[in-house]
């Protein structure tokens, strides 16, 4: 199998749903995401500091994530309504590590109001074939705290199984959190 690590553009569609890297000139959009979910997402998170909001750290931010998709290090990606163009979420691979490990870490967050209508599972199904086909992962790891059904549902649903449970995993809203730990593997992975 060829070398496709410099292949790092995702743009997938799936009917309304559309996901696709970061770039620069989304720090507006990305900004005002995090503004609007701000109280939503603050228990799922780690603590955000009032500059995390702000048009300007993304704008920075984002440029960092463009060169991290350049070498193939870590893959931030927007979810869309591709119909009304807003923004609804972000799914985020980060920690690549390629031979001999071939993994990374899996990351999610959703609008409040996209919960249930199947953005995520739709966003992962375009999302995980691409770390699988074009980076070559054999394993994607995800973990999730384990009152947050909507989150195992979700992980379950994309095939994701049970490994284990990390007691004070993550710092989550300023509070260490257990997590379930889980992964999924490239049936189909080659030697490059």
């Amino acid at each position: 199998m060829e070398d496709r690590s410099s292949a790092v553009q995702l743009h997938r569609r799936d009917g309304n749903v559309l996901v696709r890297t970061s770039s620069p000139s989304d720090a507006y959009t990305v900004s005002q995401y995090f503004q609007d979910n701000r109280r939503f997402l603050q228990p799922w998170e780690p603590k955000r500091d009032e500059g995390f909001f702000q048009v300007d750290t993304w704008a920075s931010k984002l440029l960092k994530l463009e060169e991290l998709h350049r070498l193939g290090l870590a893959y931030y990606c927007l979810i869309f309504d591709a119909d009304t163009k807003e923004m609804k979420g972000t799914v985020s691979f980060s920690n690549l590590v390629r031979f001999p490990f071939h993994s990374c870490n899996l990351g999610y967050s959703l609008a409040e109001d996209a919960q249930g209508q199947g953005y995520m599972r739709r966003a992962l199904s375009m999302a995980i074939p691409y770390m699988f086909e074009y980076q070559n992962m054999h394993r994607i790891a995800a973990s999730y705290m384990p009152h947050n059904k909507r989150s195992e549902a979700v992980l379950e649903n994309m095939g994701f199984e049970r490994e284990g449970f990390a007691k004070d995993y993550l710092l989550i809203n300023g509070k260490w959190e257990d997590h379930i730990l889980t992964s999924l593997h490239n049936p189909n992975w080659k030697q490059a």
